[in-house]
């Protein structure tokens, strides 16, 4: 029983580049690496002065990130980039796939420290998420916080879960560890 029990456990934290990806599928990313937690006080969205931002490491860290995604799919493409509407989300975004649009998804925007918001926000995230058909796979780039709430995984920066939708409800497809280095 043991067996089964970790072979299981495997096959759930299983990396998603082991995973078939399809046209529908969803890959949420945690931003990349940005120094410090939560944000300082008086944060103004569309204000990257008011907020906490990607440091250099960062930056480079987005690049990969979006380099190795793309390798991983092969022939499948990325059909759309979603973001939340703070700076270090979009910037990870903007670097990691560039020349593809960025929507801001204020849904995906982060609810640390303001716990009250987190039912509605993951409800609205949800019906977005549930409502991508393709083609290609979505990329949202997000906070900690939401793709907990959305997946149960606590991810670390520049880290994605890809999720896939099996009669009307989100599957854990696996995780994708953020690039090396």
């Amino acid at each position: 029983m043991k067996f089964c029990l970790a072979c299981l456990l495997c096959l759930l934290l299983a990396p998603v580049w082991a995973v078939d990806l399809r046209d529908g599928d969803v890959v949420l990313y945690r931003h990349a690496l940005a120094p410090g937690g939560g944000d300082p006080p008086g944060l103004k969205l569309g204000d990257c002065g008011t907020q906490r931002n990607l440091s250099d490491a960062g930056r480079d860290q987005a690049r990969r990130l979006g380099e190795a995604l793309r390798q991983r799919l092969g022939g499948l493409r990325v059909g759309a980039v979603w973001a939340s509407p703070w700076c270090r989300t979009l910037d990870t975004a903007r670097l990691a796939f560039p020349g593809l649009p960025v929507k801001e998804q204020p849904a995906f925007g982060s609810f640390f420290g303001q716990m009250e918001r987190e039912a509605g926000q993951l409800r609205d995230a949800t019906a977005l998420l549930a409502g991508w058909r393709g083609p290609g796979v979505l990329v949202v780039v997000t906070h900690q916080v939401t793709i907990t709430g959305l997946s149960g995984i606590h991810p670390a920066s520049g880290e994605g879960v890809a999720l896939r939708w099996v009669d009307g409800r989100a599957e854990v497809l696996g995780q994708l560890a953020a690039p090396a280095p």
